[in-house]
């Protein structure tokens, strides 16, 4: 028999029982002879495997017998002499009593076993014989044969309790009506929140789940330079409705006393601010935690101040990202010392006792037919679409009194829209959509309340004449070139008609008038002052009014059959416009695609009109990405965004705004604030994300990080990077007082921050060997550091990298360090911009004071790449050295250097490990063929497996700063081909001494030149540095 079918008896008889034990001594079969003897009684598990070790390894017995054997048997049947006689040999001459009938009921019980069980998953009617086969078996149990109905009766009883609950509404007819439809879409809001563009979003867009929304990110279409093109020549829309307001009311001088210590003047304008405390302007500022400015950022934010109105309170808006909302409404509530919530109310409109319960009766009752209106008026409330902040909890506050001060924090989010209008021909846009509200004096039906709030205002005079004045300036608006020649920030409020009467026949592009760019009066006082305190006024500050706004919409749709030919028909009626809808009303025009005439029915809107200045820093595209922001009340966005489209607007997503501000050169929330907590968590999703995607590709698909020299190729350690520059900082002054000459020295060649490793500098030559005897030195480093703190894992390692480190923000030393990096001689000198910085000399009085009041400091920098190129996310910016400068200097087509190939470190490590494995796998295969247990694998291999991956640094990291040929100063957090510019251009963050100690030691025609790296390349390319203020 061969060893494969050896194996596989023995695997077979494994759990077979045995009858009988036989000795193991020598010679008690043949080949080995000897008495036998009985096992102890009850034994059964050595008989058992004594018989399968007399199995596998059974000797063929001696030659003699085998021709002994091969002779007696010619001419014997098969139980002849043979048998008889190895029978006779091998049945043994005692057995115990209890161990053989032991043996025997095993093998009963076996046996009973297997008849009982079903061997396959056939139906009892279906293992009948085909001749006995009926249909009607299958649903009929008195058909099959008695012996097998009461197995059959079991199986149909389990099959009807394992039978799934058909759904009621399972036919797409069902489906598709409309009360269905919204509780299906309330449903599916539960978890992430929906804006009102939603379902044409995703009709149209790639969505994502971010921040607790289901946001547009891309188009699905193929329209990246066309965005681009929208946002530079004619107009790009999106949808921010996202974002967070937060509503602080209360006396001013209270808000103003504790906002000052979220903020700093040193940083900017504050909440303070002339022109923005009037109401007049926007204004933007960074949030700190209270009195720690400039440690412990909070993030971005804007802020509108509602003008005065003759009160004392005062009402503020305050908006952010999503992702900064609790940070920012936790310490508010801190520094105003609101304890408890004012109010708990549901965000829906208040609804009477019977409506109630009529909506829980129709929600139960989905899939069912609906009643038709009778006489008396009783009819079926459909389910309420859920409008605003839907996935609130209706027992969740949303409003916070202080008892001190009496200052209420009103969460507004989702309560009122923000629509982004971005490019020169944002105001022929906003010109054709909306017009100005007709004045109305007088109610059509007393009963209704539409526009009751407009009809009392109106009989106001001084609200009429400012109605008037704010119209004139709107249109105004269209007499300017783009929003960019307003000052920036300008606020104007206005109350509209419904954008969706005067929707064009089709899709057309918006295109301004000539005739009405006239360079009058009007237009150049409008450039030079801008628009006045008391034409920033709207009614959308009024919950009330924006309550009554949002209730009383005509919707689009018929919401109940009427009669439309009765007496009055349906002119000026609320109510049949109520029910008839705005496309039904649309369709019985006269004159199809001629305007719709809605008369004093015709609903107003409130809205705020904020323009955004667009690119204002640096010298290139100034104004570029301007724009205007509308705010809204809900339940109105669609009834804005329909009429927008169709002026030829294109939509953009997270993608198209994460680019705007790239081309901007301004920082995206929250992708480049990493001291704050939504950028720390951003950076770990983002590092998660990419080594899962790091690890799904084959170790020869992808690259070997170690070899390349790069350290952190998913995340930018900021920590350690600063830490390491202050290192070098504090080694320099040390080396510098203890040897006098080295100091003179230094002080004659102009180099104060010496290098305080030069031995470093000297290892990092253009040489492999050199680099990689460095890489050797560095690990043996980071062992040590392993053995002393232990192996930290990648989350562990993001969390110490990302702590210690502020984002210098001050305006003043950021003008000087933008002076400091333009060539003060040669081609690219620039003595009049250096000039109106007012930068001083770079000298040590100047410098040793900002390094001691920012030893752990990052600044913000823009890249621009000399030659070809295109920067990635996290690449690295690098110090040029002295050769790299003059090969420069003599090859101006010299695109740079080349970093040495590494020796990777961690390759025998990793390859001892994988044979590790291979060779417990094995062991634990044979065991588990031996025994059942299962093998439990050791929890040290387990978690170095974890750490180690091939090609990527392991354990704790080295210095950053001296581990490639040249010396780090920073990373890029966003980079790519910029279609503004032409070329390759990237934004980051570098050390602020590594930026002094480079800058002062550049020569003057070569100041600002760095080298850039991406972290799957080994070539370094130059790229100019500026700071732009």
């Amino acid at each position: 028999m061969s060893a494969a079918r050896e194996k596989k008896r023995a695997r077979k008889m494994r759990n077979q029982p045995a009858s009988v034990t036989l000795p193991a001594e020598p010679g008690s079969f043949p080949g080995g002879g000897g008495s036998r003897a009985c096992s102890a009684p009850g034994d059964v598990r050595s008989e058992q495997q004594y018989q399968q070790h007399k199995f596998l390894h059974q000797s063929p017995g001696p030659h003699y017998r085998k021709d002994q054997n091969r002779g007696d048997s010619r001419g014997r049947g098969r139980g002849g002499l043979q048998g008889e006689h190895q029978s006779s040999e091998e049945m043994p001459r005692y057995i115990t009593v209890s161990t053989f009938a032991q043996a025997r009921a095993a093998e009963i019980k076996a046996m009973l076993k297997a008849v009982a069980q079903k061997s396959s998953n056939s139906l009892v009617f279906q293992t009948l014989p085909r001749h006995m086969r009926r249909r009607a078996m299958s649903h009929n149990i008195k058909r099959l044969p008695r012996r097998l109905q009461e197995v059959a009766r079991k199986e149909a009883e389990k099959a009807v309790h394992q039978k799934k609950e058909q759904s009621k509404t399972k036919c797409r007819k069902a489906r598709r009506r409309h009360v269905n439809l919204v509780a299906d879409f309330n449903r599916r809001q539960r978890k992430n929140i929906w804006l009102e563009t939603h379902i044409w979003h995703a009709k149209r867009f790639h969505m994502v789940k971010k921040w607790g929304y289901c946001l547009g990110n891309s188009p699905t279409e193929k329209c990246y330079r066309a965005c681009y093109r929208a946002m530079t020549n004619h107009c790009l829309l999106q949808d921010l409705s996202y974002y967070c307001c937060l509503e602080l009311t209360g006396k001013e001088n209270e808000l103003l006393r504790q906002l000052a210590r979220i903020c700093s003047v040193d940083a900017g304008l504050t909440f303070g601010a002339a022109s923005c405390l009037s109401g007049r302007f926007e204004g933007s500022l960074n949030l700190y935690r209270a009195d720690r400015y400039p440690e412990d950022m909070l993030g971005p934010v804007t802020f509108i101040w509602k003008p005065r109105c003759g009160s004392e309170n005062r009402q503020l808006w305050i908006w952010m990202h999503p992702a900064l909302k609790q940070d920012v409404l936790n310490e508010l509530k801190a520094i105003f010392q609101c304890s408890g919530p004012e109010e708990i109310c549901i965000p829906e409109p208040i609804a009477t006792l019977s409506q109630e319960e009529k909506q829980m009766d129709v929600v139960q009752s989905l899939g069912k037919k609906r009643k038709k209106e009778d006489k008396e008026g009783d009819k079926a409330v459909p389910v309420k679409k859920i409008i605003g902040d839907g996935t609130r909890d209706p027992f969740q506050s949303y409003s916070w009194v202080s008892q001190t001060t009496g200052i209420v924090i009103s969460d507004q989010t989702m309560e009122i829209l923000k629509y982004r209008l971005i490019g020169p021909l944002s105001h022929s846009v906003l010109t054709e959509t909306l017009k100005a509200a007709s004045i109305q004096t007088e109610m059509v039906d007393s009963e209704s309340k539409l526009n009751n709030w407009w009809v009392e205002n109106c009989k106001d005079s001084e609200k009429v004449s400012l109605h008037h004045r704010q119209t004139a300036i709107f249109e105004l608006l269209e007499g300017i070139s783009s929003p960019s020649e307003m000052p920036p920030g300008t606020i104007l409020g206005l109350t509209v008609g419904d954008p969706r009467v005067n929707l064009p026949k089709k899709k057309t592009k918006a295109i301004p008038d000539p005739e009405k760019y006239q360079d009058n009066d009007k237009v150049r006082q409008l450039y030079l002052e801008g628009v006045p305190v008391e034409c920033a006024h709207s009614f959308i500050w009024d919950q009330d009014i924006h309550k009554n706004v949002t209730e009383n919409k005509i919707s689009e749709q018929v919401t109940d059959e009427v009669d439309c030919h009765g007496e009055n028909g349906w002119m000026y009626n609320p109510q049949i416009y109520w029910q008839k809808g705005i496309n039904k009303m649309r369709a019985q025009l006269l004159v199809p695609g001629s305007q719709l005439d809605l008369g004093p029915c015709e609903s107003k809107i409130p809205i705020l009109l904020v323009q955004q200045p667009g690119k204002m820093a640096g010298e290139d595209r100034p104004g570029w990405g301007s724009g205007w922001d509308i705010y809204l009340p809900k339940g109105w966005g669609m009834a804005f965004w329909i009429p927008f489209i169709y002026r030829g607007v294109r939509v953009g997503g997270l993608q198209e705004a994460s680019k705007h501000s790239e081309y901007q050169r301004i920082p995206h929330t929250p992708d480049d604030f990493p001291d704050c907590p939504a950028g720390m968590q951003f950076a770990k999703e983002l590092e998660s994300s990419l080594l899962d995607k790091f690890k799904r590709r084959p170790p020869a698909k992808r690259a070997n990080y170690v070899k390349l020299g790069t350290l952190s190729p998913f995340i930018c350690p900021w920590g350690q990077l600063v830490k390491s520059w202050e290192g070098r900082m504090k080694a320099s002054e040390e080396l510098v007082h203890r040897s006098s000459p080295h100091a003179e020295h230094c002080a004659t060649e102009g180099h104060r921050f010496c290098d305080p490793k030069p031995e470093v500098v000297k290892e990092a030559s253009p040489e492999t060997g050199e680099v990689e005897e460095t890489m050797e030195i560095s690990s043996e480093y980071s062992i040590k550091t392993e053995g002393d703190t232990g192996t930290q894992g990648f989350d562990e390692r993001g969390e110490t990298m990302r702590s210690d480190f502020i984002v210098l923000r001050s305006e003043k030393l950021l003008m000087q360090l933008s002076a400091w990096c333009y060539p003060t001689s040669g081609k690219d000198r620039r003595p009049r911009l250096v000039s109106q910085l007012g930068g001083k000399e770079m000298t040590e009085d100047v410098l040793l004071p900002i390094l001691i009041s920012y030893p752990r400091a990052l600044v913000w920098v823009n890249l621009s790449l000399l030659r070809k190129g295109n920067p990635e996310l996290h690449a690295m910016i690098c110090i040029p050295t002295e050769d790299d400068l003059l090969h420069l200097s003599k090859d101006r087509l010299f695109c740079g250097p080349q970093e040495p190939k590494h020796r990777d470190i961690f390759k025998h490590k990793v390859q001892k490990l994988k044979e590790n494995k291979r060779k417990k796998k094995e062991e634990d295969n044979v065991k588990a063929q031996e025994s059942n247990s299962p093998s439990i694998p050791e929890k040290e291999t387990t978690e170095e497996c974890k750490d180690l991956i091939l090609g990527l640094w392991s354990g704790t990291l080295p210095d950053v700063t001296s581990h490639c040929s040249r010396t780090l100063l920073g990373y890029v957090t966003r980079g790519d081909f910029s279609l503004a510019t032409g070329c390759g251009e990237a934004l980051g963050f570098v050390s602020l001494t590594g930026l002094l100690y480079m800058l002062y030691s550049q020569p003057a025609d070569k100041k600002g030149l760095v080298l850039l790296r991406t972290p799957a390349s080994l070539q370094y390319r130059f790229a100019r540095l500026s700071i732009e203020v």
